[in-house]
């Protein structure tokens, strides 16, 4: 599905999306009769997913109503469960965590626009950002999801490895290693699950980009969470610090620059701030 970048709706516009907006905008008062009147936004620095702004005159005239459009990336589903997102979403709405679930159509979903400014890389590295980034994850750990409370990072890696050693070529494999992953893997789970660890619900992508600041209350809001399960929140935060290293708007945002990699004090100090942050 292809929305119009920078310009309105266009005709050509699937009619469930349409349809969908369109009763969004009514529950708010507002009837929407040109799909001219919804104008569209593209918003960067996603990359699972397209994500647009759409703006509309209210009934008042002089104001507008924005909400966010989500079209769900093509061949995706090999990452993770998109109802178990859904439920997710759902179920964080409840909790007051992020955006709220306006409306669905088959390729993606309408969400309520946050008033509030996506983070960038340098803010990370900003200690009083970073300590209300760690309080908030701390928070976001603690919550209590329905559902078992399995820890899903081995199977889930397992799960991609194998997606890879399908998509790859004889030669790709060879080159990153895929034969020896999966033992590499098994080494892994057996030296990090001896002895306790703290199981939480963990977010398991908090990039700059998935992290949102009110620039008057200071609050944060973490969003997108495709890939949100129960793990050990130590891998939460060692996954946020190789987050850092990660430039999401270049070209290859998939290779992460170990030179900038947060510190030893970095990372103490971030946490310590999480553990401080409550009891």
């Amino acid at each position: 599905m292809a929305i119009k970048k920078n310009g309105f709706i266009p005709s050509s516009a699937p009619e469930e999306l349409k349809k969908v907006l369109t009763a969004v905008a009514s529950e708010w008062g507002d009837m929407i009769e040109d799909m001219e009147e919804f104008h569209v936004i593209p918003l960067k620095g996603a990359m699972t997913n397209e994500v647009f702004q759409i703006n509309w005159p209210t009934k008042h005239g002089d104001l507008h109503q924005k909400v966010l459009v989500r079209v769900y990336g093509e061949g995706v589903e090999v990452f993770f469960d998109r109802d178990d997102e859904i439920r997710t979403f759902e179920c964080m709405s409840k909790h007051g965590q992020g955006p709220r679930l306006l409306g669905r159509f088959a390729d993606g979903r309408i969400e309520e626009f946050i008033h509030a400014r996506t983070l960038s890389a340098a803010d990370l590295r900003d200690p009083e950002i970073s300590a209300l980034v760690a309080a908030k994850l701390r928070e976001f750990h603690n919550l209590h999801m329905p559902g078992p409370k399995d820890v899903l990072l081995w199977e889930r890696l397992r799960t991609w490895l194998s997606q890879a050693k399908k998509l790859c070529s004889p030669e790709d494999a060879k080159e990153f290693g895929l034969d020896i992953l999966g033992e590499e893997i098994s080494m892994l789970e057996k030296e990090l699950t001896q002895g306790s660890q703290d199981i939480g619900f963990c977010h398991n992508d908090l990039q700059y980009g998935n992290i949102m600041m009110d620039e008057e209350t200071r609050a944060i809001t973490l969003i997108d969470y495709e890939y949100a399960s129960y793990n050990p929140v130590a891998y939460d935060l060692a996954n946020h610090f190789c987050e850092m290293a990660a430039n999401y708007h270049s070209e290859t945002p998939h290779i992460l620059d170990y030179s900038i990699y947060p510190d030893l004090e970095e990372r103490q100090r971030f946490i310590s701030a999480y553990l401080t942050s409550s009891d």
